[in-house]
């Protein structure tokens, strides 16, 4: 996007531009068009922006679907797993075709040398005349059944390599869906049933961790400066997030600009190490306009803990470490907070004054 597009974006209402931009190029209103043309103009993902941009003056839906597709599968996932399941379908079909045809074949075969071994058994059946045109038959339907089988081997295996393609592009449509646009991380979907799967192992369990976080006063971000700051401080906060742990730790985006990390196999004492460093970065990290110089102020964050061993669910545990963020919150932020029994009577007490 030009910088004069970018600074549209930041100086007019969002809205208006999105609508204006929708109207200016024939886009229906469609709610997916919406998404797509306000994630373009935000600029947050270029290559988004870049693939709108070079997109036709006047789009059809089907351009727009396309790219659609690529960007958010969440529009299109019955489209797509529709479209695998009805070529897996076939595939299969055909597989099971082949294999009556090869069945049919065979049998015609065993009954041609069932019939012929009764004749060669026959006393009639002494000339050697008569052999060599036994043998002869038997020579040309062993060889035609041997080349029927040739080619029934090739167009299974052909096959298979279909069913193969549809698999890794269903692969690939899973990691799409289950990834945040904006910033690479899993999304809360993958998120979701990430945590659900550590209490399969119930004793497992019990060495593995949850950190939520959350940006503070992000909402400021985005009052003061415009969404697409807001989104480069959800995009910086990723990407120290993705350096300060190892490659298989999972992290997340959940939700606005809240965060979570998954941690297998770890202690109390190796999880609050983890929190802190995060937290240290995140604070050190500058966040400036690089063409004029322009201080947005500090990132920080607020963090949660729990670890498993305190939940007998998934669901218990993200409430219990969100109850260790609140109260991060609410002693000052840009700290950590270790889920204890007794943050329960601070949250609700503070519940309970809000829902007043």
């Amino acid at each position: 996007m030009s910088a004069g597009a970018a600074s549209k974006v930041q100086n007019m209402d969002t809205a208006t531009l999105v609508l204006a931009t929708m109207r200016r190029r024939g886009i229906t209103g469609l709610p997916r068009n919406y998404e797509l043309v306000y994630e373009a103009l935000n600029a947050s993902n270029q290559s988004l922006t870049r693939e709108f941009e070079s997109l036709s003056r006047f789009p059809g839906q089907d351009e727009l679907d396309l790219l659609g597709k690529k960007h958010f599968p969440h529009h299109h996932r019955q489209t797509v797993v529709e479209g695998a399941h009805d070529k897996m379908t076939d595939e299969v079909t055909a597989m099971l075709r082949l294999l009556k045809q090869e069945q049919s074949s065979l049998e015609s075969y065993s009954k041609l040398l069932g019939e012929t071994s009764k004749r060669i058994s026959a006393k009639t059946a002494s000339s050697s005349e008569f052999l060599t045109s036994v043998l002869g038959v038997l020579s040309n339907a062993t060889g035609d059944t041997m080349e029927k089988g040739k080619v029934v081997v090739e167009h299974m295996v052909e096959r298979a390599r279909e069913m193969e393609q549809v698999k890794l592009e269903l692969d690939e449509y899973k990691r799409i869906a289950n990834t945040d646009p904006l910033t690479r991380l899993a999304n809360r979907r993958a998120f979701d049933e990430t945590l659900s799967n550590l209490y399969i192992d119930k004793r497992a369990a019990m060495y593995h961790a949850l950190i939520v976080a959350d940006v503070d006063h992000f909402k400021k971000f985005n009052d003061a400066y415009g969404h697409p700051v807001g989104d480069r401080v959800l995009g910086i906060v990723a990407a120290v997030m993705k350096s300060a742990v190892r490659k298989d730790v999972f992290l997340a985006r959940t939700g606005g600009e809240e965060f979570a990390i998954i941690l297998e196999g770890t202690s109390q004492e190796a999880t609050i190490g983890i929190a802190e460093r995060l937290r240290r970065k995140i604070e050190t990290t500058p966040l400036k306009n690089q063409k004029t110089g322009l201080d947005y102020g500090p990132i920080t964050l607020s963090l949660g803990i729990c670890m498993a061993s305190e939940a007998s669910g998934a669901e218990e545990l993200y409430n219990k470490a969100d109850i260790a963020l609140y109260a991060a919150k609410n002693t000052g932020r840009n700290r950590y907070m270790v889920y204890k029994p007794e943050l329960n009577e601070q949250f609700e007490k503070s519940w309970n004054l809000y829902t007043k």
